[in-house]
């Protein structure tokens, strides 16, 4: 057992990171762990972190192991922004972090894992930080690509690419990680695209596939206008309940947990002096919450997309595996009632759909010009 065991289909890359710990001259202040979405960034970074603390290297078993794993070591920070973007606000505490020296363990490591979230602002302040690193501190910085990272960011970090594993080490792992059948996994690996996180979830949540099924079936749903406007409404009124369940027993924890901090618990009114720090909690959970719900649109968008392309392989004879197997039919009916350039069309108005919600246009009426463009043409 050891720390890079689920990394599936990484080699090279955790070669490069096994060697930095095995050899300090390999050794820099900055990494910036690159690859798709469902490429284990974040994880890749969390068992390095974990190696570097390890005195064996990344045994898996010991505590500084098993502590950097479990988010509990000392001198080793995790950052996850909920957040459209990571703040100023939030950067400047990292930084100041960086200075100190570890106190248990060999270096003091700080993964930030949506390096891409970095706003102008907090990117300058991090900059700063990474060009004048102490001697026992290391940054890594994770994000789907280098372009992703401020240029003067990535040309004082070293770049180490993940790639898309392949679908049957995805599956392998569903079956020895988490006791999913074979055929189950497999299935749930193909339609994630490889993304670990989301096959896990899609073999192990029979609701998480009725929500799937439910997104692809737009594709086939959509006969005109009006189907259009209702199908990209309940798809926004999904992405909300699922934003809302996800996020709104943590909104409740933490405002209780704020009030009784502040000797307010219970209390119908608050005292003007303690109403910006509630106030800024609840901007806060509203950033979050409405980065769940874009992050739900995207997904659907994402799998959207995949179907199209089972479309556009069937429509080429292109002598490739599809992606939903399940849906084979629906997919092999779309392709026979519209040619290759409509599905091109298609795919090209689901980017123009994630490019807006990126923007940051209003939910419903990016999804509503995409689910019209999907209806079919005459």
């Amino acid at each position: 057992m050891s720390v890079w065991d689920d990394l599936v289909g990484q080699e090279p890359a955790v070669a490069v990171l096994r060697h930095a710990v095995e050899d300090p001259s390999a050794m820099t202040h900055a990494w910036l762990l690159t690859g798709p979405p469902g490429s284990g960034r974040s994880n890749a970074a969390r068992a390095f972190a974990a190696a570097l603390q390890c005195e064996r290297g990344g045994c898996g078993t010991c505590h500084a192991c098993t502590t950097v794993l479990g988010g509990t070591h000392p001198d080793v920070t995790l950052v996850a922004t909920e957040g459209v973007f990571i703040r100023v606000d939030t950067t400047r505490p990292l930084v100041e972090l960086a200075q100190r020296s570890p106190s248990q363990g060999r270096w003091r490591v700080i993964v930030v894992e949506d390096a891409d979230r970095f706003n102008d602002q907090s990117a300058n302040v991090l900059l700063k930080a990474v060009e004048e690193p102490p001697a026992r501190t290391v940054w890594l910085l994770c994000a789907p690509s280098p372009e992703d990272v401020l240029v003067t960011i990535r040309s004082r970090s070293r770049s180490v690419a993940l790639r898309v594993p392949p679908v049957e080490a995805v599956a392998e792992l569903l079956v020895r990680r988490d006791g999913v059948d074979h055929r189950t996994a497999v299935v749930a690996a193909r339609a994630a695209q490889s993304h670990v996180g989301i096959a896990r979830r899609l073999a192990r949540d029979p609701q998480a596939r009725e929500r799937r099924a439910a997104v692809l079936g737009i594709a086939t749903s959509v006969r005109g206008v009006g189907d259009a406007v209702l199908a990209a409404g309940a798809l926004v009124e999904t992405a909300q309940a699922d934003a809302k369940a996800a996020t709104e027993e943590r909104d409740a924890t933490e405002k209780n947990a704020l009030l009784r901090s502040l000797g307010a618990e219970g209390a119908t009114t608050l005292p003007p002096a303690l109403r910006g720090q509630v106030k800024a909690l609840e901007e806060e959970q509203k950033r979050r919450a409405t980065r769940a719900q874009r992050d739900v649109l995207d997904r659907a968008m994402v799998d959207l997309l995949s179907l199209y392309r089972d479309v556009l392989v069937v429509q080429l004879g292109a002598d490739v595996e599809l992606v939903n197997v399940e849906q084979e039919d629906a997919v092999r009916s779309l392709a026979a009632g519209s040619t290759p350039e409509q599905t091109l069309r298609r795919m090209d108005a689901v980017g123009q759909a994630r490019t807006r919600l990126a923007g940051n246009v209003a939910p419903l009426l990016a999804v509503e010009a995409m689910a019209i463009a999907l209806r079919p043409q005459g």
